[in-house]
């Protein structure tokens, strides 16, 4: 845990980081934000508040995202993920933080080997399978990053609407998460006037940028958010 007059700032600074990366690659806001509140308010405490923030920054990036967020592509992958989320986050209030810790490392390397050891077409043939186990795993651990990116690249969508379905599994994804976090009391609320105007900051410089770059450039950037989890997994 940090001091008590460093964590304002920490976090601060943390949200915006985090709501950026997010909305440039889809990805990433939990990488960041989840281990960082998670030292800042404690590991249940900071899943359950990176949920509900990570859920509001969801809105705005489907707002700036709006033109290409499809329901269409996404129609499996969503009730799935909501299925997987109450689990998860249901098992999150009576688990001991250890094992929320593990369950964090098994999403790594789960999506690891799942994306370089096995062919395109049996992903997507497991995307359904995927949508599920990031659910779950997001509603236990806080984080599914890898899991979801799976399951999302298997949608074969262009970058822009890669975000854009981000963007909405995210946000479903959270919402659950958050309403099943309420009732337990573990969401710190005094956290969200400050980090409101930190979302719109970091939505308008994450879109911003992911209007100029290119395929590869942003395939560069997905990668190098997987890399993030794998460096996170390694410390």
């Amino acid at each position: 845990m940090l001091d008590e007059f460093a964590i304002p700032g920490f976090v601060a600074v943390v949200c915006l980081v985090s709501f950026t990366v997010s909305a440039s690659a889809g990805l990433g806001g939990s990488l960041i934000l989840v281990p960082a509140l998670g030292l800042a308010l404690g590991p249940r405490a900071g899943v359950a508040t990176a949920a509900l923030l990570l859920a509001m920054n969801n809105v705005a990036k489907l707002i700036a995202y709006r033109k290409t967020v499809s329901f269409r592509a996404t129609a499996v992958v969503l009730p799935l993920t909501m299925i997987g989320a109450a689990v998860g986050a249901k098992l999150l209030v009576e688990a001991p933080e250890t094992a929320v810790a593990f369950a964090v490392i098994v999403s790594l390397v789960s999506a690891l080997v799942f994306e370089f050891v096995t062919t395109p077409r049996f992903r997507q043939g497991f995307g359904p399978l995927l949508a599920l186990g990031s659910g779950a795993l997001s509603g236990f651990s806080g984080t599914s990053g890898p899991l979801k990116g799976a399951a999302l690249r298997t949608l074969n969508l262009d970058r822009l609407h890669f975000v854009g379905a981000a963007a909405l599994v995210s946000f479903v994804n959270d919402a659950v998460k958050s309403a099943v976090y309420w009732r337990s009391s573990l969401v710190q609320f005094e956290w969200i006037a400050m980090a409101l105007p930190l979302m719109a900051l970091g939505t308008y410089l994450g879109r911003h940028f992911n209007f100029r770059i290119g395929e590869r450039a942003f395939a560069f950037l997905f990668w190098a958010v997987m890399a993030g989890y794998v460096v996170r997994l390694a410390v």
